[in-house]
């Protein structure tokens, strides 16, 4: 497995598995909010059900509001441990610190801020304005 630093020189295997290492450990605490969350959400759905006697309508509301960020909040946990996924994928592939769009390397500082980037910050803008 080859894996280059943004100079096109190759990453040593003790590099390499400390970035396996840090990705697989964010993997896994996202993994662990995620499971956190659910039961929350859970509780959140059992207290709902047994207590909506003499709900008005501010009541509802809140409780739906409640109900709606608790699901936001799993599908922002889901995304981001798929994106963590994504990366360790790409690190075993050698593919990891190569931009997606241009095949650019992506500059270490962008690594160290957001490990599971997959762009270089040009296509990342580009895309962003791409979809504004």
């Amino acid at each position: 497995m080859l894996v280059h630093d943004t100079v096109g020189t190759t990453r040593s295997q003790k590099e390499i598995d400390q970035i396996r290492q840090s990705l697989q450990a964010r993997y896994d605490e996202l993994t662990g909010e995620y499971d956190q969350a659910v039961l929350q959400s859970q509780v959140l759905r059992l207290v709902e059900v047994g207590d909506t006697a003499g709900d008005d309508q501010a009541d509802s509301g809140t409780k739906t509001a409640e109900r709606d960020t608790a699901q936001s909040l799993l599908r922002t946990i889901l995304d981001r441990r798929a994106q963590y996924e994504h990366a360790l994928g790409r690190l075993e592939e050698g593919t990891y610190g190569w931009c997606e769009g241009c095949s650019a390397a992506i500059p270490v500082e962008r690594l160290e801020i957001f490990p599971s980037a997959t762009t270089c910050v040009t296509c990342k803008q580009t895309r962003e304005r791409r979809a504004a």
